[in-house]
């Protein structure tokens, strides 16, 4: 079968698309990609192998504006040159966001099968009005359907995780091993991961920093994964502080490692974030964008803390007392860390790319 997968922008967004292609190319199907050259797509999918289709897709402009007027002829002629990479293919994926519109609307174009995949707790726009004439509109959290039109066809699939990630459960010491020595860190302490997504959060870096001044802990080390546009200025700011033993990055390609070591991690709460921290059975601490489009990241959030899996911090709430005051909440309890990281297992989907892979194949197969 030939599938056609259409999403992209953030890192967040790409890697569960990768994660659905390398699982259909494991069963025998032909995959490709359609994105846009601005997107973080256009690297990291000819990085992975894939065969890579750009296209022209712009954000729903709320204001406006010359380019808000023009948008439509835009979205239409996007929409006639995704004609070809449609006709191609037996099925279609959106992954969600504005970029999977023009293919997704083409499919529709086309009448081949079109499958949409939600991330988050709250479906975006795309989703929302792509959701009815889909053949199938994949969820990770359940609570998605409240947000979707009445009779559209769902299934909850969990988030598509990458490989190296859902090897962490069972390569945990190994990788720990190899992070400890790549940090520099010990086995006798425990360990505290902070990151803000790929561009990172400057917001909880800032907390961080206040944090760690007020912990006088010497049974702690840190990992903060700060973006790479905030690396520089967190290693000023700790570089006259007294705390624990700090390690500051501004990306880490290998994160597999990062959550192997991880006793605790300090997270935004995007889609795969979150995905990725239950598949590996990592307590967290979650504190959601506060801007995300129909505060996704805070029903992302409430989800993982509803299972018992996650302590979430509003972001008007954090400052460096408070998260220092709930990192020894968490560090001070052991039996709580084993707790929360076994209820983040329980609530994790390992099998989510699969489960999509499958539901995709069977839309084709129906055409």
């Amino acid at each position: 079968m030939k599938v056609l997968i259409a999403g992209g922008g953030t890192a967040g967004h790409v890697f569960p698309a990768l994660a659905l292609g390398r699982r259909l190319e494991t069963g025998g199907h032909e995959v490709r990609f359609a994105g846009t050259a601005t997107g973080q797509e256009a690297a990291l999918v000819p990085a992975a192998g894939f065969r890579f289709e750009e296209i022209e897709a712009r954000p729903l402009e709320r204001k406006v504006s010359v380019r808000a007027a023009t948008a439509p002829v835009t979205a239409v002629g996007s929409v006639r040159r995704c004609g070809p990479l449609v006709a191609w293919a037996d099925a279609v994926v959106g992954m969600g966001g504005y970029v999977s519109v023009p293919v997704a609307l083409a499919a529709l174009r086309a009448r081949r099968p079109l499958v949409l995949h939600e991330q988050n707790a709250v479906p975006g726009l795309a989703n929302r009005v792509l959701a009815r004439p889909a053949r199938l509109v994949a969820l990770s959290f359940a609570e998605a359907r409240r947000a979707l039109p009445r009779r559209t066809r769902t299934l909850v699939t969990g988030n598509p995780v990458r490989e190296e990630i859902l090897r962490v459960p069972h390569e945990r010491e190994r990788l720990a091993s190899v992070a400890r020595r790549e940090f520099d860190f010990t086995a006798d302490r425990r360990t505290v991961v902070a990151f803000g997504g790929s561009q990172g959060a400057l917001h909880v870096n800032r907390a961080l920093v206040d944090a760690l001044a007020r912990m006088g802990r010497d049974d702690v080390q840190v990992l903060v994964l700060t973006g790479p546009a905030h690396a520089d200025g967190v290693r000023a700011a700790l570089s006259s502080v007294e705390g624990p033993p700090v390690r500051v990055l501004g990306f880490l390609e290998q994160m597999e490692r990062a959550y192997a070591i991880a006793d605790l991690v300090i997270a935004r709460a995007g889609a795969t974030t979150v995905a990725e921290l239950a598949v590996c059975g990592v307590a967290s601490i979650l504190v959601p964008y506060p801007y995300a489009t129909g505060r996704h990241q805070e029903a992302n959030a409430r989800a993982l803390q509803r299972a018992g899996a996650s302590s979430m911090l509003l972001d008007g709430e954090l400052d460096g007392r408070t998260l220092a005051e709930r990192i020894a909440w968490f560090l001070e309890d052991e039996d709580r860390l084993k707790s929360m990281a076994e209820r983040a297992t329980a609530w994790g989907r390992p099998d989510a790319a699969q489960a999509l892979a499958s539901a995709v194949v069977a839309a084709g197969e129906r055409a």
